[in-house]
């Protein structure tokens, strides 16, 4: 099945610790990448959804690239050139500390090979003198070397304004084509996930078994509720702390999150017999940040008793206040109770979702807003509200251009707001402020 985009791609290669994936991390505004600080944490290629300007494209994180590798780092450096292979364009990333090496030679070769468009990353420029440094880098023949530190962020909008340059436009943002859309079920080890497939899919998809962990990678299946044919994804459980771990676990980690970025809805299973615990709101808060719409299903409901949901409404209000627009089924995977009320609440999340608001009727909602509960006065000065607009939907993202910085509490008081006047129920709703700088700052 093809994927529901056709948004440009951007391959971030370079020698290990040069900083690829803090800058990935960067460019994404959240810590999504694994981040360490030793050579060789990154290695499969792993996709991530981007934005700039308004434009959308994908960032392939790929593990460090070292010639006449042997084992398990020639196969990371062969995941790194097939990464440059389907990529639209390509990041080098060099260390400006280090300076121009062998291996960094090497990748330029493998990239003129390529013919792909490359932008020349000099990272770990943290301060002007550095700088001069970051120049040398014109030797490797790529052309100008954009001197960035991705831990700090100094230079960073240049090096995405250079990267907008050469990837090709895209199509149109983000939205669900003809065919199955995507569902993943997620949720912590033992939470009833490959449980719930097998019950929506009639038969038995995923193996089952009372030790947590059994399901490592993503298992799909085609699935029809309401007359609606829907692609189920059953995911490894999310374990604590899994960014230390090893092994299987790591890899399952990572398909997951991919699970997570390529899906539509996600169907978070909780396990309703036991108390909510951290891994169920970090998985919550995971969704929530990858912007994609959530359905919420308390599983094993045939095993909880008055007392038990009398708990468990407390532990609703008191910890995932945060997610109360997300749809909520109380299920049993096992006997099949409400299992078919999913398809409802799949498509209203999806509703929610895909939802946009003229840029007429949104300035007419903040002009309201606004009279009624002005920002209040800091400074001597009270910021107020230039403009909106939606920047996109799934998940509905708006732009308020304002006369000066907000505050946090404001802007939550708006999206509350929004959904009040507008639904958006099931999705996660963004609003990013964009100060108007003061003319010294233009200087």
């Amino acid at each position: 099945m093809s994927e529901p985009a056709a948004r440009p791609v951007l391959a971030v290669v370079g020698r290990p610790n040069v900083g690829k994936s803090t800058l990935v991390n960067r460019f994404l505004g959240r810590r999504e990448a694994v981040v360490q600080d030793i050579p060789g944490v990154t290695r499969d290629r792993v996709s991530y959804d981007a934005e700039w300007s308004g434009r959308e494209f994908v960032v392939v994180d790929t593990g460090g690239w070292v010639s006449d590798a042997q084992g398990i780092v020639a196969q990371i450096a062969e995941q790194a050139e097939l990464a440059i292979a389907a990529a639209d364009a390509v990041l080098f990333v060099v260390d400006a500390t280090v300076g121009t090496t062998d291996e960094d030679e090497a990748v330029v070769q493998v990239l003129r090979r390529s013919k792909k468009p490359v932008v020349l990353a000099a990272n770990k420029v943290d301060d002007v003198r550095t700088e001069t440094e970051a120049a040398l880098m014109w030797n490797l023949g790529l052309g100008e070397p954009h001197a960035v530190s991705a831990l700090h962020g100094r230079g960073a909008g240049d090096l995405l304004d250079a990267v907008l340059e050469v990837l090709p436009k895209s199509e149109g943002e983000y939205m669900p084509v003809a065919g199955p859309r995507r569902i993943a079920i997620v949720g912590k080890p033992n939470a009833g996930k490959s449980s719930l497939l097998n019950k929506l899919s009639g038969q038995v998809r995923s193996v089952v078994d009372a030790v947590a962990g059994t399901t490592v990678d993503p298992v799909d299946e085609l699935v029809q509720l309401d007359d609606v044919t829907y692609q189920f994804v059953d995911t490894a459980g999310i374990r604590r702390r899994v960014k230390e771990a090893s092994g299987h676990e790591y890899y399952a980690f990572l398909r997951t999150q991919t699970a997570i970025e390529r899906a539509e809805v996600c169907i978070v299973v909780i396990d309703a017999s036991e108390p909510v615990t951290e891994q169920d709101l970090r998985i919550l808060d995971m969704v929530e940040e990858a912007g994609r719409a959530m359905v919420v299903a308390y599983n094993k409901w045939d095993l909880t008793d008055e007392e038990r949901r009398r708990y468990l409404q407390r532990e609703i209000e008191r910890d995932l206040g945060h997610v109360l627009w997300a749809p909520t089924v109380n299920i049993s995977a096992l006997t099949g109770r409400n299992v078919a009320k999913l398809g409802t609440a799949i498509a209203e999340a999806l509703e929610g979702w895909e939802t946009r608001i003229s840029t007429g009727k949104l300035n007419a909602f903040l002009g309201k807003v606004a009279a009624a509960h002005p920002h209040p006065v800091r400074g001597g000065k009270q910021p107020r509200i230039l403009f909106g607009t939606q920047a996109h939907s799934c998940p509905p993202t708006f732009a308020l251009f304002t006369s000066g910085q907000f505050d946090p509490q404001y802007v939550r008081f708006i999206e509350r707001r929004l959904r009040e006047d507008f639904g958006f129920r099931g999705t996660p709703v963004h609003v990013e402020v964009r100060a108007r700088e003061k003319r010294s700052d233009r200087a």
